[in-house]
């Protein structure tokens, strides 16, 4: 009677263990708006580290380095700041793993990698373009209406007002492009045209041409995750269109906010100190 009684209570409780089947399991609903469109509004963020690299990369003692007794080491601009200055490893967010280069486009790569310190527009404090302010090491805010949706980032204080409506071609190349919306099904679409040519797409000299069309995607998979996207087409520069893909995650901190940072003021020193009446001296060897 006792072994009935067991045996009884095992298949009770293994009955309530029993996880639904993938195929009865529901997502979790997203929030909407009045107009039944996934509501992205809210402060979000990319985690890992694409703005390094967006390419699969090892870690590495810097991304400027200079020939030494042996091997290469850290360039003496950035060897006082030791682990601070390293790159640290990324498993890369391009789709396929390898950005498809034109051979001369890769050789400027590649240069554009050696003179980092001299060419990342990221150090000037120059706006970040489209898609390398997503994924950014600080957040954005995305202001979501049915007539109207703006993304504004916490770096430099930039902005993209997305048209629901299509003015037509953009009147002047800029750093952050003309952003024309559209939605397709769930899914947010936008396409990105009208740069100057200027910006990188991360840390280690990737870059593109003026001539560079973005179609992004934003597709809510949870009520605080976008499934981000953005494909790149540019001629000019790659052999073919490639894409990169990437979570993004909500601030659920009720006290959530975008900073300031405003950074053209941090980096007047860098740009215009040596035209000072006295400029402030630099310890020998940059240290």
């Amino acid at each position: 009677m006792k072994k009935r009684h067991v045996a009884g209570a095992a298949l009770a409780l293994a009955s309530v263990l029993v996880l639904p089947s993938p195929g009865t399991a529901q997502a979790p609903e997203v929030p909407r708006t009045a107009a039944g469109h996934p509501d992205l509004s809210g402060i979000w963020q990319a985690l890992g580290n694409a703005h390094w690299d967006i390419e699969p990369h090892a870690a590495r003692p810097a991304l400027a380095m200079e020939p030494g007794p042996v091997v290469s080491v850290p360039a003496r601009e950035v060897v006082a700041m030791g682990a601070v200055g390293s790159v640290p490893s990324g498993y890369g967010v391009v789709v396929g793993g390898e950005i498809p280069y034109r051979p001369e486009a890769r050789a400027v790569r590649d240069e554009n990698r050696a003179l980092w310190l001299e060419r990342d527009p990221e150090i000037r404090c120059y706006l970040p373009g489209v898609p390398r302010a997503t994924y950014l090491p600080f957040p954005f805010q995305i202001f979501q209406s049915d007539a109207r949706v703006l993304i504004a980032y916490e770096y430099a204080g930039a902005v993209r007002d997305v048209y629901l409506e299509d003015p037509g071609p953009p009147q002047v190349d800029s750093w952050m492009g003309q952003s024309v919306g559209r939605w397709d099904g769930d899914t947010f679409v936008v396409t990105v045209n009208g740069f100057n040519g200027q910006t990188w797409l991360d840390r280690a000299g990737n870059h593109h041409g003026p001539g560079m069309t973005v179609t992004e995607r934003y597709a809510m998979v949870g009520p605080d995750h976008i499934m981000y996207e953005a494909e790149i087409d540019d001629p000019q520069t790659f052999t073919r269109p490639w894409s990169i893909r990437m979570p993004l995650y909500r601030n659920i901190d009720p006290n959530a906010r975008l900073g300031q940072f405003k950074c053209v003021e941090f980096v007047e020193e860098l740009m215009y100190g040596h035209l000072r009446r006295n400029p402030i001296r630099v310890r020998e060897g940059g240290r």
